[in-house]
């Protein structure tokens, strides 16, 4: 079917909540930074622990008829829901400790091979189909993200004195959880495709809270085994700002990160894995411009070469969508005639 109007508002609506929430959220990690929070495994409970917020949303959307296959659907999508819980509860874990041992400059830098992951994956997984724009786009992106990367501005809360051994672990680390991320981004299309099979906004809903359930319990139990739980109440009251401000920053991160994963699985619903990430990634040069007012952050000549980088590869592969648009909606059209000079000529 051609897309229509109410096809490219549901994705504009996902593409704000995706940037918003993600440069809300990466502000407020970094904020828990500056102000001396260090706990690993709060940081990887907050990327999924505010997913009760969402069952409000989910108790309003229309439900569905149930299959006569509805019970084996079930239960295949209630293991989809748990592997993908688990490798985000791994992969979240995985950035923590990166950006413990890594300066945040190189942190940044090796995150940004996650959309040539996504390439990598989208193409075997989903059989994505790649364009010139869409190379064109990746590759723009990708040099966006990576000149913050490089871009070393004393960030007060990038590590100092790690030694070369922990230096690798953290680099491999990295690498590996931006290649993880890609991964769990094809791997939530392909449940959509394969699993799931419902064109319907309570899918998304679902995909986000029980995948969120099975992170949050999985980072809750490494919190307790790993005995990290003992320290929190040193950290909130060693906290910059205050208790109150520690809290409010867990909470508001919490948030955030669900209103970013509810537009990031909405993109991969309405287009695909590689779309979701494209967008992710442009929110990376945009995250320095609020810094600006917030932090304090000086914007330079790279944040703003960057910035640019970013937006160019943006309308490239939105471009590209455009284009699929046009093409999709002319096939319907002459399908339309087809069908309709073979009435006229059965007619007469």
């Amino acid at each position: 079917m051609p897309r229509r109007w109410t096809w490219w508002l549901v994705l504009a609506i996902y593409i704000i909540l995706l940037l918003a929430g993600q440069t809300a959220a990466t502000l407020l990690q970094r904020f828990y930074y500056i102000q001396r929070g260090n706990s690993k495994w709060m940081q990887t409970l907050t990327f999924s622990a505010g997913f009760p917020i969402l069952f409000i949303l989910l108790l309003l959307s229309p439900s569905i008829s149930s299959s006569p296959d509805a019970k084996h659907s079930l239960i295949k999508i209630s293991l989809a829901y748990i592997a993908i819980g688990l490798i985000t509860t791994a992969d979240s874990l995985m950035y923590s400790y990166g950006l413990l041992y890594l300066n945040v400059s190189t942190y940044a830098l090796v995150s940004t091979t996650q959309l040539a992951f996504n390439a990598v994956f989208s193409y075997f997984i989903n059989s994505e189909r790649f364009t010139h724009l869409t190379l064109n786009s990746i590759i723009l992106l990708t040099f966006s993200a990576a000149i913050l990367g490089v871009h070393d501005d004393q960030d007060p809360s990038s590590s100092s004195n790690i030694s070369g051994g922990k230096y690798v672990l953290g680099f491999m680390l990295t690498l590996t959880a931006s290649a993880t991320y890609s991964f769990i981004l094809s791997l939530m299309e392909l449940t959509f495709q394969k699993v799931i099979k419902r064109q319907t906004v309570k899918a998304v809903l679902e995909m986000q809270i029980y995948t969120a359930l099975v992170s949050t319990v999985g980072a809750m139990v490494g919190l307790f085994a790993s005995r990290e739980w003992r320290g929190l109440r040193g950290e909130m009251e060693g906290f910059g700002k205050g208790r109150v401000a520690y809290v409010m920053t867990l909470v508001g991160a919490s948030v955030a990160w669900q209103v970013t994963n509810l537009g990031l699985i909405g993109l991969i619903f309405q287009v695909s894995s590689l779309f979701s990430n494209v967008i992710s990634t442009l929110g990376t040069p945009i995250v320095p411009v609020f810094a600006v007012f917030l932090f304090q952050d000086k914007m330079d000549g790279l944040k703003i070469i960057s910035l640019l980088l970013g937006l160019w590869g943006f309308t490239s592969y939105f471009y590209q969508q455009y284009i699929d648009y046009v093409a999709e909606k002319k096939k319907k059209e002459l399908q339309e005639s087809g069908m309709a000079m073979e009435n006229e000529m059965s007619a007469a």
